[in-house]
């Protein structure tokens, strides 16, 4: 079994793909308007944006968290959270072992929460 698609609420389909375009950096795969449906794929599973949908948390793998909320904060997204290291991985059962798994969370245009992950070699303190 396999993950295929993911459902978010979007009250305005034009905003909504507006952002996540932006933020995904892809444009939407398909629109159907009506019913009000948006679809992108991420790498094999779809992100359904839905006027009927729930409001549900999406937590989505960047490069590099830090650099991707500055570069948020440049375009008046809000931060809900900052970047910060919430686990490090001694083992391989949730991410790359020897990595620490960095998160930040924002607004997206619909008022949902989106979390933004990165998976990082551990900082060096001086």
């Amino acid at each position: 079994m396999r993950l295929i698609q993911v459902a978010q609420q979007a009250k305005d389909l034009q905003r909504a793909s507006a952002f996540y375009a932006q933020l995904l950096g892809v444009q939407p795969t398909a629109v159907y308007d009506p019913p009000g449906l948006l679809f992108f794929d991420l790498d094999g599973v779809r992100l359904l944006l839905e006027r009927g949908a729930p409001s549900s948390v999406l937590y989505l793998e960047v490069t590099d968290v830090r650099s991707t909320i500055e570069s948020l904060q440049d375009r008046a997204v809000e931060v809900i959270a900052p970047p910060q290291v919430i686990y490090h991985h001694t083992d391989d059962k949730l991410g790359p072992g020897g990595t620490d798994e960095w998160m930040a969370f924002i607004k997206d245009s619909e008022g949902n929460t989106v979390g933004l992950v990165s998976r990082l070699p551990p900082a060096v303190v001086p």
